[in-house]
């Protein structure tokens, strides 16, 4: 059973990161020409396309894809429910499906994060994936180098920033255990 729990999570956590990946592209206006890009939005459009017809987005932020992300968590949690013979309470299902989003995003940024240091050792900014990860970070790193300026040529933001992470997560995780 242990397996099958691992799977039927694994399965859909990777679904959510796309489709929250895709909200995050959009927020940042990254370049959609990009092969990332047109990944994440080959693979979430069939399902956020018609979503767009019913619910309208606020300013630059898709609504519909925040409610298709919400709707995965929610089916995640109610399968693994089902799986383990749970009680399926509606309001609840719906209150962790939004925390459980908040909580894979900050894992999606901590993951993106890493990604841009390790690319940043190795690509040197040749790469097509290292620009949009660039794209993807700049937004809340640029803040932290205005505060803490690189020292010495050493950039501490992508370093403060996951510990800033970690401790939302942690935060998170101790007042919602899920």
């Amino acid at each position: 059973m242990n397996a099958t729990v691992f799977l039927v999570d694994t399965l859909f956590n990777l679904y959510l990161m796309v489709v929250i990946l895709r909200l995050w592209l959009q927020m940042v206006q990254a370049d959609f020409y990009n092969p990332l890009s047109q990944f994440v939005v080959k693979a979430t459009h069939p399902i956020v396309g018609p979503l767009r017809r019913i619910i309208p987005s606020i300013g630059r932020f898709d609504t519909a894809t925040f409610v298709l992300a919400v709707a995965v968590c929610a089916l995640k949690l109610v399968t693994l429910g089902l799986m383990f013979g749970g009680s399926l309470n509606p309001i609840g299902i719906a209150i962790l499906s939004v925390i459980g989003v908040v909580k894979e995003t900050l894992s999606l940024m901590f993951w993106v994060l890493l990604l841009r240091a390790i690319l940043s050792w190795v690509s040197q900014g040749q790469s097509p994936v290292d620009y949009v990860l660039y794209q993807l970070t700049e937004p809340f790193l640029a803040p932290i180098r205005k505060i803490i300026p690189p020292l010495g040529g050493l950039d501490l933001s992508v370093l403060i920033a996951i510990i800033a992470l970690q401790f939302l997560q942690l935060l998170i995780q101790d007042t919602f255990p899920m």
